[in-house]
């Protein structure tokens, strides 16, 4: 019975975040090309950045197409937003946020199922509004190999290992798509300027990143994680994420087939990081969205409180 629960949590996990279809991925423009090199700090254009535009976009986009690792098997695409003032403010430099499963939340052409986070529209308006900083946001699309990516620990499901590449997939994030992103856009590329966040299993890879390169992120999103994977082996590896780093926990009401085990897993989480120094309204955040599933609409939805949290001017 606990097997067929578990892959029951895994299969919401998956199909609310899964990547998009090739065909949904043609629809957008592509011409940006990714050399390897074999430093980890290698990866480096070498034609013009294309500018997506249509579809769901809102503001100011750069697209890096198919960029690979040495690290990672699949080449994945990497969409970046800019600020409504980026162009004007030639002598500012922002503060960055990387979210995961990229092709999510910006554009419904690329999103799973045709839900999307609406980023772009939710920070646009907070930034015009003066409610929140400035901010480069870099979509890291996801990849056939997403289960392997997000995770650290392997997994048995339906009798084969699942996951547990996370640490190569943390390595192309921190010593690989950073240093391009620093050197490609006027970036503030301190700790304390730098978020990495995602829902569901790239919530999972989040705290991890943030876990094993303290010195390169200081603030952690995760919304709707996947706290259960593994046998809820992330409560024990809480010690390992130092609490001079600023962390954003959310869950709905309404998640997975049995919601209440979902709820009570980010509950623990959240008592696991308080007994380990984090202090609420400090420097963490844990937030319960009533009737809150397990979507990209219902991320979308409440997108605007990690902003606030991680960038807000007050």
């Amino acid at each position: 019975m606990l097997k067929v629960f578990t892959w029951a949590l895994t299969l919401a996990a998956l199909v609310a975040c899964q990547s998009a279809s090739p065909q949904l991925r043609q629809q957008l423009p592509s011409s940006t090309q990714i050399q390897q090199q074999s430093s980890p700090r290698s990866i480096t254009s070498t034609t013009a950045i294309s500018k997506p535009q249509g579809g769901s976009l809102s503001g100011n986009f750069q697209l890096h197409s198919n960029l690979s690792s040495q690290y990672l098997k699949q080449k994945r695409d990497i969409l970046v937003w800019l600020p409504p003032d980026y162009d004007s403010q030639k002598t500012q430099n922002y503060p960055v946020l990387y979210l995961h499963d990229g092709n999510n939340v910006f554009d419904r052409r690329s999103s799973f199922g045709g839900q999307e986070w609406e980023v772009d529209e939710r920070a646009g308006q907070l930034i015009r509004q003066g409610a929140i900083e400035s901010v480069i946001i870099v979509g890291i699309y996801n990849t056939a190999d997403r289960m392997q990516e997000y995770t650290w620990y392997p997994m048995e499901l339906e009798g084969d290992l699942q996951g547990g590449n996370g640490a190569q997939y943390a390595r192309f994030v921190a010593e690989e798509l950073k240093p391009l992103i620093d050197k490609s856009y006027r970036t503030l590329p301190d700790r304390q300027h730098t978020t990495i966040m995602g829902s569901s299993l790239g919530g999972l890879i989040s705290f991890y990143i943030g876990a094993q390169y303290p010195q390169v992120f200081g603030q952690v999103g995760m919304m709707s994680p996947s706290i259960w994977w593994k046998d809820r082996a992330i409560l024990k590896d809480i010690p390992k994420l130092p609490n001079s780093t600023r962390i954003w926990v959310d869950m709905g009401t309404q998640e997975g087939r049995q919601p209440e085990v979902m709820l009570q897993d980010a509950k623990d989480f959240s008592k696991g990081l308080e007994q380990a120094g984090f202090k609420h309204f400090e420097n963490l955040a844990f937030h319960i969205e009533p009737g809150g599933n397990h979507s990209e609409q219902a991320w979308a939805q409440r997108i605007e409180r990690p902003l606030r949290y991680f960038f807000s001017k007050n």
